[in-house]
């Protein structure tokens, strides 16, 4: 059995990077930004129905957007990233209190339950690399030459010293399905036709946030914030998503930027750089022995 000291090993954690909370997803935080495809129509996802132009609404005036529209909305949002395989070289830069670094990655996925990440650069860390088969997660460290399967206890630890963990890699889910959804506001905010939508988890959903409140570009049908609160009801962090762009065909935004809320001068930043959907993948390329291919 591994000691604590060498569990921390495990996962290579940056020079003062914080634990971070306990996350959601892939499909919002890694999903959108390491891992970005998982199973699902191989054309790009159809057009969600446009809400209707309307003046501002609040929560308890909401209802211009038909339940139905809501719902194709937020499966829109849950597709723009998927395929029925990927791959992705992106680049991840994150600031703490102590330092700030970028790293350069190359990804691919095929399905929900298969993803591999390499590191490209810095030289440093070149060679590392992330699994996912399935519900497993392995990590390979080229300096020490092993392949570490993370145990449960270690699947909340910090993902190569980012805000994300480990887990991120591992969980999947449907907003439609695992949460209900309430228009809490609709019409123009900052010089945009905005629809915000708040979500709360099902009481079967295996979710640890209190709620979700999504902000969608209503003309352009993309996400622009994700909003993260607590069982008391308390912001976590906040996802914010910009430069919109040209990726496999699709017009996506390239960034995402994540915020702990209690530490607002900390950030993970995720870049695409290029992305191809749907692209020839074999399963073998996702086994074990593939962590140490370089």
């Amino acid at each position: 059995m591994l000691t604590r000291s060498q569990s921390s090993m495990l996962t290579p954690k940056l020079p003062g990077a914080s634990a971070p909370r306990p996350v959601v997803s892939a499909l919002v935080i890694l999903g959108w930004a390491i891992a970005a495809t998982a199973a699902s129509p191989a054309q790009p996802p159809s057009p969600a129905p446009r809400p209707s132009p309307s003046p501002p609404t609040s929560a308890s005036s909401s209802g211009s957007t038909k339940t139905s529209d809501v719902e194709a909305l937020l499966d829109h949002v849950d597709d723009l990233f998927r395929g029925q395989s990927s791959e992705t070289t992106l680049s991840m830069t994150v600031k703490t209190a102590h330092y700030e670094r970028t790293m350069t990655m190359k990804a691919w996925s095929l399905g929900t339950d298969r993803t591999l990440i390499r590191i490209l650069a810095p030289l440093k860390e070149k060679g590392s690399a992330t699994l996912k088969s399935e519900n497993a997660v392995y990590t390979y460290l080229p300096k020490t030459d092993r392949t570490i399967r993370l145990t449960s206890g270690m699947m909340g630890g910090s993902w190569m010293g980012s805000h994300f963990t480990n887990d991120d890699l591992v969980k999947e889910y449907r907003l439609r399905r695992d949460y209900t959804a309430t228009i809490t506001f609709e019409g123009p905010r900052d010089g945009q036709r905005i629809v915000e939508i708040t979500l709360k988890p099902r009481p079967e959903a295996a979710v640890v946030w209190g709620k979700l409140v999504l902000t969608i570009d209503a003309d352009a049908r993309l996400p622009l914030e994700y909003a993260y609160f607590d069982e008391d009801m308390r912001t976590v962090r906040v996802a914010t998503f910009s430069d919109v762009a040209d990726l496999g065909g699709r017009r996506l935004p390239r960034t995402m930027t994540m915020k702990p809320t209690d530490k607002p001068d900390e950030f993970t930043r995720i870049t695409y750089e290029t992305m191809k959907f749907d692209v020839p993948l074999a399963k073998d390329q996702f086994s074990v022995s593939a962590l140490r291919r370089r």
